[in-house]
């Protein structure tokens, strides 16, 4: 590893009361690393050399990294008096270098033999890793105008005299009027640096930077693999526990079953993954050397140099790097591994946003899955755990297709998809997908909607036409997630009232939202194009009247879809910090329970 120390953060110094080097010498050599340091350059050779009671050594280890920083910036003789510092003997030994010498001479990042003596040192180390910590000017190159100054960052350009100055100093073969033109130097077709360039990046596949990917397809999963979820469960289930049931049937499927990769950054118990400990086991590179204490249970702690699941312990940051490294050896290595990284929602983008958002950008795939998800469904922890907006931070990733599904028949309709726009036609797209822990009867898959489930809507149960409806209004009530139990409720409420209204199952706003936005790009950019329709209008049809969006999510998620609904819009979320209370007063606190939704009812009515 090489660390380029220049001492300065972007606009100041980094440890301006301290040595960053030294810091980072004391963190790698005490995790047993070996440490080379470049400081100085050749010129201080000498100095050191003549300097046989150490003063010189004693001044460099008590100046701290401002002083240096300094140094870089002022004249030769305010750096001497500074240095000196009223010390005779110190004095008389930097009688030997002039002014201008102590202003220009170099630090040891900007002297090529001292970086080749520390990189052959490197090389030639045998039984650790080797970290070289390299001393060097922020800036260097630029002169009085930039070399270590705060505002280097800052510089974007170099007019004609900087740019002079600079050529000049490195010796660049150039004209005065070539170099005002920031002309670039070429030293000739046939020469020997150029002959040497294009015979390393023809090794190396190329001129540009092309992304290879030669990776075989992987089939789509049977249809069998998804079966238990496709057809229901009279016994109330979470659709957590569907997933897992889903990941056991697919660790055991013969095309798909060897690249499912696990990963739980904690609490795999928690979402009922213990249950595959048995079946795939832990991954550990020493495998198992101890008995552990749940070893006579169903569902025994098993590590094995074998295992598929990655538990990285309470770390989200090490679980997204995993499943990035999953997601991408593809390109990598050829191999379509297909990761599953369950977390806990409210841990999710929060903590590792930033890395998300890498995944995205470096074409990963795979599945993130927001377990024990919404604000209210994991009652009793309050700001902890109670996610109620990471489907708004989802939609921020151009690529992350972002699914909230109420039932197990859509997060198996989904996921199976999801392997096969990623695995077998091989679509740069990554997918977030929450799950709850609250447990109630899973429907079975109703005929034609899969469509539906994938675009983000669908109608799933519509009014009872024989009921008396308000001559003015038409009932549509959009739910989504678990909160979708809610909505079920409130429908059969609104019935006792003479009411009627149909319920929607919107698995992703998000999804609505771009498809929408796609379309009206396309029309804008293609006017004598017919135009095209988003699915959110053709899926609403001729339905008019008034639409209640309900979810365990802010109601800014619902709310990007109001300029294509056919009606009025009515928001019900979560807004808001979380409580420690159970689900029944937490989602009367935020208004999303069946009563609140009655009563919205109502009073548009």
């Amino acid at each position: 590893v090489i660390i380029n120390c220049n001492l300065q953060r972007l606009d100041g110094p980094v440890r301006g009361n301290g040595k960053i080097i030294q810091e980072l010498e004391s963190v790698f050599r005490g995790s047993q690393w070996d440490v080379v340091k470049v400081i100085w350059g050749s010129a201080w050779d000498e100095l050191l050399a003549r300097d046989t009671s150490g003063i010189l050594q004693r001044r460099m280890d008590e100046a701290v990294d401002g002083d240096y920083q300094m140094y870089s910036v002022y004249p030769g003789d305010q750096v001497r008096a500074h240095w000196v510092k009223d010390n005779p003997d110190l004095d008389r030994l930097m009688q030997s270098v002039s002014d201008e010498e102590i202003r220009s001479i170099r630090r040891g990042g900007h002297d090529h033999k001292k970086l080749f003596a520390a990189y052959d040192r490197a090389a030639k180390a045998k039984g650790k890793p080797v970290v070289i910590l390299v001393k060097t000017i922020k800036g260097y190159g630029m002169g009085s105008e930039g070399e270590g100054q705060n505002v280097v960052h800052q510089k974007k350009t170099m007019n004609e005299s900087e740019r002079l100055s600079a050529a000049r100093r490195f010796r660049i073969p150039l004209t005065d009027e070539e170099i005002k033109r920031a002309d670039f130097y070429h030293p000739g077709a046939d020469s020997e640096e150029i002959a040497y360039v294009q015979s390393r990046r023809r090794e190396l596949g190329g001129f540009q930077p092309i992304r290879q990917v030669d990776c075989p397809s992987l089939p789509i999963p049977d249809i069998s693999n998804f079966a238990s979820a496709l057809d229901g469960t009279e016994r109330p289930v979470s659709t957590t526990m569907a997933l897992v049931r889903m990941l056991a049937k697919l660790l055991r499927d013969k095309d798909v079953g060897p690249y499912i990769v696990p990963i739980v950054p904690d609490e795999a118990r928690t979402f009922g993954m213990d249950g595959l400990f048995r079946q795939a086991g832990i991954y550990s590179p020493k495998g198992q050397r101890y008995r552990p204490v749940d070893a006579d249970t169903l569902s025994p702690y098993k590590e094995s140099q074998t295992g598929q699941i990655l538990q990285e312990g309470i770390c989200e940051a090490g679980g997204i790097a995993s499943f990035m490294a999953a997601g991408t050896a593809y390109t990598h290595f050829g191999v379509p591994t297909i990761p599953f990284y369950v977390f806990y929602s409210m841990f999710g983008f929060q903590r590792v946003g930033d890395m998300i958002w890498a995944a995205g950008d470096s074409m990963c795939r795979g599945f993130m899955v927001g377990g024990t998800a919404g604000r209210t469904t994991l009652n009793g922890e309050g700001l902890q755990h109670q996610d109620g907006h990471s489907h708004v931070l989802a939609n921020t990733v151009p690529n992350l297709c972002s699914y909230d599904p109420a039932f197990a028949y859509e997060l198996a309709t989904i996921v199976r998809d999801g392997m096969r726009r990623m695995y077998k036609e091989q679509e740069d797209v990554f997918y977030y997908l929450t799950v709850y822990n609250e447990n109630y009867a899973q429907p079975p898959m109703p005929d034609g909607v899969e469509e539906g489930v994938l675009k983000g809507l669908y109608r799933f149960k519509a009014s009872d036409e024989s009921l008396t409806k308000s001559e003015s209004v038409k009932i549509h009530l959009l739910g989504s997630g678990s909160i979708m139990q809610q909505v079920l409720l409130a429908q059969k409420d609104l019935e006792e009232h003479g009411i009627g209204a149909d319920v929607w199952s919107v698995t992703s706003y998000n999804q609505l939202y771009r498809d929408a936005i796609d379309c009206e790009t396309w029309n804008r950019k293609h006017p004598d194009e017919t135009p095209r329709t988003p699915y959110v209008v053709r899926a609403f049809g001729d339905s008019s009247g008034t639409f209640i969006a309900v979810s365990d999510y802010m109601m800014v998620l619902p709310a990007s879809v109001a300029k294509w609904v056919p009606g009025d819009l009515i928001c019900l979320g979560t807004d808001g910090y979380g409580l420690s209370e159970s689900r029944e007063q937490l989602r009367e606190h935020f208004g999303v329970d069946r009563n609140s939704i009655v009563e919205a009812v109502l009073r548009q009515i």
